[in-house]
């Protein structure tokens, strides 16, 4: 499809962050993530990413681990919490394009339109009928989606399947 491609993303590491609500509002950013963001929303900073996915659960991704787990408990240390390495669950691809929210509609029941899934936006919604997490971490007309790696056959096929109507 000329006017939306579809790049699986490096390895990367993944951790899902579950902090109460309370303890989220002391931290305005936890080891180079920063997690004061509203609910569905992201942020990208250097090599790190972050998506806030429910009121107190958090998916933090960076290109490498380099001490980032012991930076997170280090700055949480005290609090209640739970931070889980997910990065072996999950692999991610790029689905970018001015037609690439129309590819993903063709699964995804959400409005992709940039007026409605806008920069910073980030989910955890269906593809068909595979849980992915969506974001848009910028203007860009770019969606990552990260899926489980036994979802990856099935999602990269899907797609690959959607944009032969565009071809």
């Amino acid at each position: 499809m000329a006017d939306a491609s579809l790049t699986p993303l490096a390895e990367c590491a993944r951790w899902s962050l579950r902090l109460p609500a309370a303890s989220a509002e002391r931290h305005v950013e936890i080891a180079g993530f920063r997690i004061a963001l509203p609910i569905n929303r992201c942020a990208a900073r250097d090599e790190r990413l972050c998506a806030r996915l429910g009121p107190d659960e958090w998916l933090l991704c960076a290109s490498s681990t380099s001490d980032i787990e012991a930076s997170i408990e280090a700055a949480l240390e005290g609090e209640h919490h739970s931070l889980v390495d997910v990065g072996h669950r999950y692999a991610a691809f790029v689905v970018e394009g001015a037609k690439a929210h129309v590819l993903l509609a063709a699964g995804c029941p959400l409005d992709l339109h940039p007026s409605a899934f806008s920069a910073g936006a980030a989910t955890r919604t269906l593809l068909g009928k595979a849980e992915i997490v969506l974001w848009r971490p910028t203007e860009a007309p770019a969606y990552r989606l990260d899926c489980t790696r036994s979802y990856v056959p099935y999602v990269f096929g899907f797609l690959r399947e959607a944009a032969r109507e565009f071809a």
